[in-house]
Order: structure tokens, then C-alpha cells, then sequence
């Protein structure tokens, strides 16, 4: 069983679509969406942008900024390029008191291999995408990422990363896509947020590799819509809520207007 969304010229888009697919029963098992750019946005984007945002910090849970830095830490980036990215983030990510949440981009860049070697995973790939520029047959398909550490998760039923895998793709075209594959997927405080932030990680390998951004692809194994802690007042929405949120956010991209 699958539900795949038709593709969406943007990650907001996607978001609507996917979210709305899975409305009514609340969740949905692999859930494919897909995203011809994802580095694409528009008013209406950016309109549904801070209606989510909004409706997140109203209820207490982290904005879709901090949601995309976990994926791709974009100010850092901004501020120290490429070169001192992982080394600032680095600095960033050791002072934190718990790692339970947000550590995906220390996933892509530490790993240690069956030699005790501490390596880093997304350097390799683009390192790999980029030495086949020069290739007269370059291979297409060799370029993968696992964030899923049986060492680390296999006796976890919780806190174990939700996004187990990434596959980049190189095409003749010289585009690189993304395929993103999560084993649970919250489409309320986590999707649209993970979607702009692996459209920034893949704009960077992209960029990095010499190479431009191709569409984004991504696989909820799982997908909810996720209605707060029953148990705290201020972080509890509830399925009604969060249906509400969904429609108005697809009222807007069609330029009508929602009463609740």
C-alpha cells in the first residue's frame, strides 16, 4: 500500500499535498512526494510558510527554521562557506546538553568506520559526484548515505532518527536528485521544514560537486498528522486543529478564503 502524491513544483506545495492525502485518516503508510525543484518559492509559499510557523511557535514546538538547520545548517553556512561549515557546526552541536533531537547533519558528516576512523559521509559523496565530471560514462548511482546506526538504534522503539536514508542520483544531464527516505514521519511540526531543509542540503552537494539541483523525492514509511501533547496544554492541537491548519494552508495556494 503506498500513496503517492502527484509531483509538486515546490517543497510548500508538496507539503499541502501530502498533508492533505492524509487528512481525513490521519496518517498514512509510504507516502511519496515529490518536488520538481525544491529550492523554488513564491508569495504563496512564503505565505503557507508563516501560517505553519505561526501556528508552530503558537504552540510551543520549534520553528520550521530550526526544523531545516537539523538538516542543513544554512546560517552557518552563510557565514563561514563551505570550508569551515562542518568544523563550526561542529563547535555548535558539541555544546549542546541533549542530542536526542536535531543531530542529523552531525550524522552526515561524523561517522566511524569498522576501523574506529572517524570519517566524513557527506564529503565522500561529493567527493565521488564530483571526480565523475570527468568520467566519459559517469555512474549514475553510487551515492548513498544511511543515518540508521544498528549499533546505536537497533534496541530503540523511540529516539532513533526518523530519517533513516538518503540516495543522491546523478543524471546525464548533469543534475543530482535526492531521494530521502524517513522510517516515521510528523507532518505537522516536522515535514515541511524537513522538506526545504534536504532542498538546502541538496542544493549544497549540488553546488559543492559542480553539479545543479535536480527534483527532490521523499518516502514517509509512516507519515501522522501529529496533534501535540495530549498531556500540556500549550503544546496540544488535536487532529481538528491540525486538519484546519492543512486547509487553510491549501486555501491559500488556490487564493481563496477558509472560515473555521
Amino acid at each position: 500500500m503506498h500513496i503517492n502524491v502527484d509531483p509538486q513544483p515546490s517543497c510548500t506545495r508538496a507539503w499541502v499535498a501530502a498533508a492533505s492525502a492524509i487528512a481525513k485518516p490521519g496518517e498514512g503508510y509510504n507516502v511519496i512526494i515529490g518536488v520538481d525543484d525544491p529550492l523554488a518559492f513564491d508569495d504563496l509559499d512564503n505565505q503557507v510558510i508563516k501560517l505553519v510557523d505561526t501556528f508552530l511557535r503558537d504552540h510551543k514546538q520549534a520553528p520550521i527554521s530550526t526544523v531545516v538547520n537539523t538538516l542543513f545548517p544554512v546560517s552557518l553556512y552563510r557565514k563561514f562557506g563551505a570550508d569551515g561549515l562542518v568544523a563550526e557546526y561542529r563547535k555548535v552541536y558539541d555544546r549542546l546538553t541533549t542530542k536526542r533531537w536535531g543531530r542529523y547533519f552531525d550524522q552526515m558528516t561524523r561517522q566511524v568506520d569498522g576501523n574506529g576512523e572517524t570519517y566524513n559521509p557527506l564529503d565522500k559523496i561529493i567527493e565521488k559526484l564530483k571526480k565523475q565530471n570527468s568520467a566519459r560514462t559517469p555512474f549514475k548511482a553510487a551515492y548513498e548515505l544511511s543515518l540508521y546506526n544498528p549499533d546505536l538504534d537497533r534496541k530503540r522503539y523511540r529516539d532513533a532518527p526518523c530519517l533513516s536514508f538518503l540516495s543522491f542520483k546523478r543524471h546525464p544531464d548533469r543534475r543530482v536528485s535526492l531521494t530521502a527516505t524517513y522510517r516515521n514521519h510528523s507532518y505537522i511540526t516536522r515535514c515541511l521544514g524537513n522538506l526545504i531543509g534536504l532542498g538546502r542540503l541538496q542544493a549544497f552537494v549540488a553546488k559543492q560537486a559542480d553539479l545543479t539541483v535536480g527534483p527532490l523525492t521523499c518516502i514517509s514509511t509512516h507519515a501522522e498528522i501529529d496533534k501535540g501533547d495530549a498531556k500540556v496544554t500549550e503544546t496540544k492541537w488535536g487532529i481538528v486543529k491540525a486538519r484546519d491548519l492543512i486547509e487553510e494552508a491549501a486555501a491559500i495556494l488556490a487564493g481563496r478564503a477558509v472560515t473555521h
